[in-house]
């Protein structure tokens, strides 16, 4: 379970750190895409969760999931941990969760979320 909060600095190539304990329950390999609360902020998934949430959102009926996969589906992105620890993130969810040089992870069970 990931559970927890941490701050941590985004760097000028927008790379952050990712907390090790979190590493330890969501991979090296994580999907990263907008927060669905409609609040500015990124959620974290390990490639698990993010199959089984793509799982979900493809068995719904189109007509109703079809704002959810653009909104979900067109920012997503696929990052790596680097040797130490950090993940680079793209400058399309940067700019929406409004994160410059600071952010907040926090560990929700399954995912983690990045304030600014």
């Amino acid at each position: 379970m990931v559970s927890g909060e941490f701050q941590h600095n985004i760097d000028k190539k927008g790379r952050m750190f990712i907390p090790s304990k979190f590493r330890e329950e969501l991979g090296e390999k994580l999907m990263v895409c907008r927060g669905l609360d409609g609040k500015p902020c990124l959620f974290v998934y390990s490639m698990e969760a993010w199959n089984v949430l793509d799982e979900k959102i493809q068995s719904m009926p189109m007509a109703k999931s079809i704002k959810l996969q653009r909104f979900i589906y067109a920012g997503a992105a696929e990052v790596e941990c680097d040797g130490q620890g950090r993940i680079l993130l793209p400058a399309n969810l940067r700019a929406y969760a409004n994160l410059e040089s600071g952010a907040t992870v926090v560990g929700m069970s399954r995912r983690a979320e990045i304030w600014n």
